[in-house]
């Protein structure tokens, strides 16, 4: 082989490893299998070439190139490279997404297929609203927002505005010097109340003090209690209360039969019947008495003996009969009785 032969294989070689060594570095391998996809979006700012093909998370492929689709609506043409192990089909979406820091990645969306894809036919799209354009979108409210409230600020800071405003904040200023003077004028009442408050907040902890000691009383008593044989306490006390019910009960029955004294007492009325014939007796006496002193009562003033002498007397009875009794009535000899104060 001759030299020039030499040098011009030398240099094919060369020209072909830059070519696969320049696909290389661009993510495309000139010898792989893979096959190409295509899908349409309206804006593909932050995607590059080579830029990953996500399946789940994990890459299937790459970004192969993008082209401008002047006929429509300057939509952008994007080639995309799939490993042929992957199915793709008439459910698969490209979705454009990407990070915080602006790198896009394309994301592929699997559903149920009905149509299996060989290769170079075109994928569905979607591109869903990026942080930015929220932001932008939001933003545009709040300017507006902001725009209208410094419109308003300017408004009410106008010339009379502003006099009132420097009018109350001298108003302020007046208000701030009387109150300072009126604090140096009753300092000492100021200093009074301090010290009064100073008392009272030492009083009040001697008071804590006590409320404590009550506090130790009570759970002594609280502790004796406990300790006190109070079971037995009860159990004596209803012991109690039972006989004293028992007292009760035989009482009751003392007293609503008639066996017994105070039975018969209360519930015979021969008692009653006696002590009415009684009364009634006293007072026909009382009466027969007040009629008739004489047949009762028989006194002298005279001592010694006397004669004996019958005495006739009449009584007339209630009823209107007339009774006649003869009594023997003794006269006494007269004794005559000294009379006379003896110093």
């Amino acid at each position: 082989m001759s030299k020039e032969a030499k040098v011009a294989l030398l240099a094919i070689v060369a020209l072909v490893a830059l070519f696969v060594g320049f696909r290389f570095l661009k993510g495309s391998n000139v010898f792989s299998s893979d096959r190409t996809f295509y899908t349409t979006f309206r804006n593909v700012d932050g995607l590059n070439d080579g830029a990953a093909v996500l399946l789940n998370g994990v890459p299937v492929g790459q970004v192969k190139s993008r082209e401008l689709v002047l006929g429509q609506r300057n939509q952008v043409r994007v080639a995309l490279e799939i490993q042929k192990r992957v199915e793709v089909g008439d459910s698969t979406l490209a979705v454009l997404g990407g990070s915080l820091l602006g790198s896009k990645t394309i994301d592929l969306r699997q559903g149920r297929n009905t149509k299996i894809f060989d290769g170079g036919e075109e994928i569905r799209a979607f591109a869903p609203a990026s942080i930015t354009d929220a932001f932008q979108a939001k933003a545009g409210s709040v300017l507006g927002t902001a725009d209208s409230t410094l419109i308003k600020v300017n408004q009410f800071l106008s010339k009379e505005a502003r006099l009132s405003l420097q009018q109350t904040l001298l108003n302020s200023q007046a208000t701030t010097e009387a109150l300072r003077n009126l604090l140096v004028a009753n300092q000492r009442n100021i200093n009074q109340i301090t010290t009064n408050m100073a008392k009272l907040s030492s009083s009040l902890t001697v008071t804590e003090r006590k409320f404590d000691q009550v506090a130790t009383n009570l759970a002594l008593i609280t502790d004796t209690l406990k300790r006190a044989p109070l079971a037995k306490t009860v159990r004596d006390l209803n012991t109690t209360v039972g006989q004293a019910q028992v007292a009760m009960k035989q009482l009751n029955q003392s007293l609503t039969t008639t066996k017994g004294s105070l039975g018969k007492l209360i519930n015979d009325d021969s008692l009653y019947t006696n002590l009415n014939a009684t009364s009634a007796s006293a007072n026909a006496l009382l009466v027969d008495l007040k009629a008739n002193p004489k047949r009762y009562v028989h006194f002298s003033v005279f001592g010694g003996g006397g004669k004996e002498k019958k005495k006739t007397e009449t009584e007339r009875k209630p009823d209107g009969s007339v009774e006649r009794e003869t009594k023997t009535v003794t006269q006494q000899t007269t004794t005559p009785v000294d009379t006379a104060v003896r110093p």
